[in-house]
């Protein structure tokens, strides 16, 4: 009998150890939205959407780290409020240029334009990682609706040219050369579509929050969908890919016959996770960096997203996420 005890609870305690494990933790344990994670100078840097109000907003936050666990808050990034723009600093995007020498800030914002127009893409400057970034006085692009947020900028390890994507609010994905000023567009460029809405089975309604990863001779572009936010959120992290990086793309759910493409979604801890970015550390690993909310706070009313890394690997041409 004292066996058959011993062993009963062994087992508890082993159930209990693997339990407190499978718990994911959040790196930044606060609402840091839409994350995108950078190397920088032998450290890591986070970038997120505004958060706070009053004497405690932040346009941009950007957050440091040595070993992307341990992450200390260091401000504002934007704190310039940019000529054209008035409020809503969504999912900002941030590559250090290398003819430039200058670390280049991609950011959402609403246009001060209000009758007409709704959000627009800026750019900022900076000689340092975590800024102060500062803004050209006009913005890249603007757009009625929400068409026009969430860009991630690209160097295409083929070419050499620079390329934006973006795109939501039920339009297309969508991804155009850059001059290499950062300021413009490419003379004689034109957008193309890479994604369009309404593909997946699942969490395609609209899509939104693109990234491209360059991984053994692909370009993988990573997407979310459908709703990031609030109550009703229902987000996760799609994927599709393609061997140039203006595509065309091919989806995973189309790839493999189940028009499912989703690689990163809701379980029993986590909520909405989504709106990701790749970040390869120091020592060759990547990681995918994305906000959720974890599920008890969703279930009590309280529905801030807090940033979370995994780590990334690429099986079989496609990535898998381990949590």
């Amino acid at each position: 009998m004292q066996s058959r005890g011993a062993i009963l609870l062994l087992i508890i305690f082993i159930t209990i150890c693997f339990s407190s494990k499978a718990q994911l933790k959040p790196v930044l344990d606060i609402d840091f939205p839409d994350p995108t994670v950078i190397e920088a100078n032998g450290r890591y840097y986070a970038f997120a959407t505004n958060t706070g109000s009053g004497g405690n907003y932040r346009r941009v936050q950007v957050a440091v780290s040595d070993d992307l666990q341990d992450w200390k808050l260091l401000g504002d990034a934007l704190p310039q409020l940019p000529a054209w723009a008035s409020t809503h600093f969504w999912a900002p995007h941030v590559l250090y240029h290398e003819e430039l020498q200058r670390y280049v800030l991609f950011f959402s914002a609403q246009s001060k334009d209000t009758s007409r127009q709704r959000m627009g893409i800026g750019v900022a400057f900076s000689k340092n990682p975590e800024g102060p970034y500062i803004p050209e006085p006009e913005a890249l692009m603007i757009d009625t609706g929400f068409k026009t947020i969430d860009p991630m900028v690209m160097k295409d390890p083929k070419t050499q040219k620079y390329y934006i994507t973006w795109g939501s609010d039920f339009a297309p994905i969508k991804i155009r050369e850059l001059h290499s000023s950062m300021t413009r567009f490419a003379d004689g460029s034109s957008e193309k579509v890479l994604i369009p809405a309404g593909k997946d089975k699942a969490y395609a309604r609209l899509v939104e929050a693109p990234w491209i990863d360059f991984q053994d001779g692909f370009y993988y572009l990573y997407y979310s969908g459908d709703n990031c936010c609030g109550a009703e959120a229902n987000y996760a992290v799609l994927v599709a890919r393609a061997t140039s990086i203006t595509g065309p793309y091919t989806r995973l759910g189309e790839w493999n016959k189940t028009q499912h493409s989703v690689i990163l979604e809701k379980d029993q801890n986590l909520m909405a996770p989504g709106h990701n970015s790749i970040i390869q550390d120091k020592s060759g690993k990547k990681w995918i960096a994305y906000h959720a909310i974890p599920m008890d706070r969703f279930k009590e009313g309280r529905y801030a997203r807090l940033m979370y890394l995994s780590p990334i690997e690429y099986k079989n041409g496609w990535p898998v996420v381990k949590k």
